[in-house]
């Protein structure tokens, strides 16, 4: 890969990682505003815990992209960028144009998914 390359998904996974901790900063924000609030009724608290329930996932899966596009910008650092880690070829400019984090090409992608 091109050090031209390297340097635009090492920005994009940047720009990435700072637009996921932003959000999770913001949601936790939020989830305490929501936690001080003086609760009167069922339906109150009822609400309340769906929003963090739901804010709690969305927490989860962005802490889970953050952890994959921490590990990318390792491999970018080591000269590992861009190679399946299952089988260890390219993975295509395409889909990390897509998914500037994937750690597996198309095929491997498939085969990992069906295991789960």
């Amino acid at each position: 890969m091109q050090d031209s390359e390297l340097n635009y998904f090492k920005e994009t996974l940047k720009s990435r990682n700072n637009q996921i901790v932003k959000n999770i900063n913001g949601v936790n924000d939020e989830l305490d505003q929501l936690n001080s609030l003086e609760l009167n009724d069922e339906g109150d608290y009822a609400s309340v815990n769906n929003n963090s329930m739901v804010e709690s996932v969305i927490v989860h899966q962005q802490e889970q992209e953050l952890g994959e596009i921490n590990v990318a910008l390792a491999k970018i650092e080591n000269g590992e960028y861009g190679t399946c880690a299952m089988c260890e070829d390219d993975i295509g400019f395409q889909r990390l144009k897509v998914k500037p984090h994937a750690a597996y090409c198309i095929d491997c992608r498939e085969i990992v998914e069906k295991s789960k």
